[in-house]
């Protein structure tokens, strides 16, 4: 997988978890199709690739991905809604509004 920074990665495991979720509503009621569930399995293929790579370069997003047996990663570091530097983020809208 190439390069990509933080944000980067996030925005794909975003798309990638949409797109599982929509298909799934789809196989849902037609579970013999097979470019469905070939869509699925790609998807399904990304979101594992992003995450992998999150995790190693970025640390867990989900206690499952915790890979060391040194001690417990899970809480080690920076949230991805803490922003850089510790500001939260949380709360913060584009374009300048915000919901506080």
């Amino acid at each position: 997988m190439p390069v990509y920074d933080q944000n980067q990665l996030l925005s794909m495991i975003d798309q990638a978890s949409f797109a599982m979720d929509d298909v799934l509503l789809y196989l849902d009621t037609h579970p013999c199709d097979r470019a469905a569930l070939n869509y699925y399995q790609y998807a399904a293929k990304m979101r594992q690739n992003a995450m992998d790579t999150y995790s190693a370069n970025y640390g867990p997003l989900t206690v499952d991905q915790v890979r060391s047996d040194q001690y417990w990663t899970w809480v080690q570091g920076r949230w991805p809604w803490e922003g850089k530097g510790g500001a939260s983020v949380c709360g913060t809208m584009k374009n300048g509004c915000s919901t506080r």
